[in-house]
């Protein structure tokens, strides 16, 4: 069974380090992270020039890397081979590098540490490989974060830095940034270097240290059009259309889509509560009452005829029955049928 990469950090922190490693998944985040950290961390300085070995997936292969972890360390406690790109060998999957694979990791030499980093990609978990590596290493299999989990994600990760947050602050920067959590952390890095422990994070800090402001984004514009607040609302897609490379088209449409899908699901849940209707649109509970109150100002039958103009207005950004508009002339088109 796959190992929380926490749990990981937490024992190579103790320095507790296993035979073998092999980390997967979607999301390079937390591979990079035990990676970087063993290699920082594993051997001294002094021992690495002997002692540790890089390969990169498209230029090794399965029985060079077994073979060097079979060596002993020189004049030290261990040894560390580190595998980056592996999803690159082109025979990590083959019969006979599986058996390679099988047979060493049922008896790895003990003084050697080794790394598989297998980004962007999992290995098939029917396969006999996959079943032996997950009996007999440490296996972490890395997921995206869902985007309903975002904005607890770097709740979390600033409270890890002793930092306290608003609610609103995480919710904007998981709302702008998506579910890079690499981009994510270079992000709120620039807000660490800035500012002390007794700071609260809140909208005013991101605005000015990430760049995100807090008046003129895509989180706002939602906010905006589900309180119906038109002068706002034209506000903001009139800054959008000075700055079209920051605001595109088609992330307006995407988002504004995800946001009244929202609301057409407040609509048809007969379980109204905070609580319910957090789990069901997979929101924070504390947004939840934006999309109530949204819900007295659009009825359901407005609900649907604002998914039919966002799905007419995506068409267009792609040139279908666009005739000469502009991608400015689609967004205030469509904004304004949402309003009125």
């Amino acid at each position: 069974m796959a190992i929380d990469p926490e749990l990981i950090l937490k024992d190579l922190k103790s320095n507790e380090y296993a035979p073998v490693y092999f980390l997967q998944g979607d999301e390079p985040f937390y591979i990079d992270q035990i990676a970087n950290y063993i290699e920082k961390n594993c051997l001294p300085e002094h021992e690495k020039s002997f002692n540790q070995t890089i390969f990169y997936g498209k230029d090794t292969n399965t029985n060079t890397v077994i073979q060097r972890a079979r060596q002993f360390p020189m004049m030290a406690e261990r040894t560390l081979i580190l595998v980056k790109e592996a999803q690159e060998m082109t025979d990590l999957e083959k019969d006979t590098s599986a058996k390679l694979i099988d047979t060493y990791i049922q008896n790895p030499l003990p003084s050697t540490v080794l790394v598989f980093c297998y980004k962007n990609k999992k290995l098939d978990a029917r396969k006999a490989l996959t079943k032996a590596i997950d009996k007999y290493c440490k296996l972490v299999t890395s997921e995206k974060i869902k985007d309903y989990k975002l904005d607890a994600w770097v709740e979390n990760y600033f409270a890890s830095k002793q930092l306290k947050t608003t609610k609103k602050a995480c919710h904007i920067i998981a709302e702008n940034i998506g579910n890079d959590l690499s981009r994510i952390v270079n992000e709120v890095d620039k807000i660490l270097i800035n500012v002390d422990l007794k700071t609260t994070i809140d909208e005013h800090i991101v605005e000015k240290y990430i760049g995100i402001s807090k008046e003129f984004n895509v989180f706002e514009l939602q906010n905006a059009l589900l309180k119906k607040d038109i002068y706002k609302s034209n506000l903001i897609i009139k800054h959008f259309q000075l700055n079209p490379k920051a605001n595109p088209l088609v992330m307006v449409i995407t988002s504004l889509f995800s946001c009244f899908s929202k609301l057409l699901l407040t609509h048809s849940e007969e379980d109204k509560s905070e609580t319910s209707l957090s789990k069901v649109l997979m929101i924070h509970p504390f947004i939840v009452k934006d999309y109530l109150a949204a819900s007295k100002l659009y009825t359901y039958s407005k609900s649907i005829d604002i998914m039919a103009y966002l799905r007419k207005a995506d068409l267009q950004s792609k040139g279908v029955d666009a005739g000469d508009m502009s991608d400015e002339d689609i967004m205030k088109e469509l904004v304004f049928k949402i309003l009125h």
